[in-house]
C-alpha cells in the first residue's frame, strides 16, 4: 500500500468513526433518565420528603419525545418540585413546556432562571467550551418569552427566588428557601440574599441556575443545608465513565453533576458546609442535540432525617 492510499484509508476510516460517534451522541441525547437520591437532611421523626429537581430543559416545541417524558414524572408524586432554570429553547416553547409539567404544577414548587431562559439560543462550537472562559455571553440574540413561563408557575403557586426568599409548608416540614438569578450572566445579587439563614424552620434550601464557587460558598456559609443547582450538563460530552471535563463554570469537573458536599472534602454536620445537588439537565443546545457518557436526567432527592 502506497503513503497516499494509506493516508486515504485513514482518512475514510476516521470519517467512519466520526460519523459513529456523532450518530450514538445524538441517541444518547435521547435516553431521557430519572436518578434518584437519598439526602440526610430532615430533623428527626419527620416524614421523608420526595423532591424532583428539573433543571436544563432547553424545550423546543418539536421535542416529542421530550416532552412525553417530562410528562410522565408526574406519577412520581413528589411532594416539591425545584426548578433550577434553562427551561426553554424556543420562541413557542412555553405552551408545550406548561402542557409537559401538567400536573407538576399541582405540586409545591421552587424556581430559579437560567440563561436559556432569557435569551434564545444560538449556533455555537460546543469545543469552545473546553476553553478558559472568555467572560462573553450571548445576550445580543432575541429574548425568549421567560415573562410568559414566569407568570404561569407564579399563577401555580411556584415560589420565585429570583435574588430573593420564600418557605412553603410540606406535610410536616418548614422549608425556608433562598435563591439568586443566573450566576452565569452575572444577575446574582449574593448580597440582597446575605445573611444567616432562618434558624427556626425545619429544612433550609438554596437554589441556584450555575454553581459558581462564589455562590455556593455564601450559601454554605450562611447555613444553608442544601444547594440545589442545574447547568453544567454533567459535562455533556464526557470520558467513559461519565467523567466530565467542563462544568461551563468555575466549578471543578470532578462535581459536574450528582450529589457531593460543598466545599469539596467537607463532612455532613460541620460548620460552615452543605449538601450540594447538581443537575446534568435534560437538554442540550437545539442546535447542538448531542450528549457522550452523560444521559439527560431529572433526579428525584428523597430528603431522609438525620442520623
Amino acid at each position: 500500500m502506497t503513503p497516499s492510499e494509506l493516508l486515504s484509508r485513514t482518512a475514510a476510516l476516521g470519517l467512519v468513526a466520526g460519523a459513529g460517534l456523532a450518530s450514538y451522541a445524538a441517541w444518547e441525547a435521547r435516553q431521557y433518565t430519572l436518578r434518584r437520591a437519598e439526602v440526610p437532611l430532615l430533623p428527626p421523626g419527620h416524614r421523608p420528603l420526595r423532591v424532583l429537581h428539573l433543571s436544563d430543559i432547553h424545550l423546543a416545541p418539536d421535542q416529542r419525545a421530550k416532552r412525553e417524558w417530562l410528562a410522565s414524572l408526574a406519577a412520581l408524586e413528589p411532594d416539591l418540585v425545584v426548578d433550577t432554570g434553562d427551561n426553554l429553547a424556543h420562541l413557542h416553547a412555553v405552551p408545550v413546556l406548561l402542557e409537559a409539567l401538567g400536573g407538576l404544577l399541582d405540586v409545591p414548587g421552587a424556581y430559579v432562571l437560567g440563561s436559556n431562559d432569557y435569551f434564545s439560543p444560538s449556533m455555537r462550537n460546543p469545543l469552545r467550551y473546553l476553553l478558559p472562559d472568555d467572560g462573553q455571553r450571548h445576550t445580543r440574540v432575541p429574548q425568549l418569552p421567560w415573562p410568559e413561563m414566569k407568570a404561569a408557575f407564579d399563577a401555580a403557586g411556584w415560589l420565585d427566588l429570583t435574588n430573593g426568599f420564600g418557605s412553603l409548608q410540606v406535610g410536616d416540614t418548614r422549608i425556608a428557601f433562598t435563591g439568586v438569578d443566573d450566576p452565569h450572566l452575572g444577575y446574582d445579587d449574593l448580597a440582597r440574599v446575605a445573611g444567616p439563614a432562618d434558624p427556626d424552620a425545619d429544612l433550609r434550601l438554596a437554589v441556584c441556575h450555575a454553581p459558581y464557587l462564589r455562590v455556593l460558598d455564601q450559601f454554605a456559609a450562611d447555613g444553608y443545608d442544601a444547594i440545589i443547582a442545574g447547568h453544567t450538563h454533567g459535562g455533556q460530552v464526557c470520558l467513559p465513565g461519565g467523567r466530565a471535563l467542563t462544568t461551563n463554570c468555575d466549578l471543578e469537573p470532578a462535581r459536574a453533576r450528582g450529589l457531593h458536599r460543598h466545599p469539596a472534602g467537607s463532612s455532613d454536620g460541620e460548620p460552615g458546609s452543605a449538601w450540594l445537588h447538581v443537575s446534568a439537565g435534560l437538554g442540550t443546545n437545539p442546535y447542538v442535540r448531542f450528549r457522550v457518557a452523560c444521559r439527560p436526567e431529572a433526579t428525584l432527592l428523597t430528603l431522609v432525617p438525620r442520623a
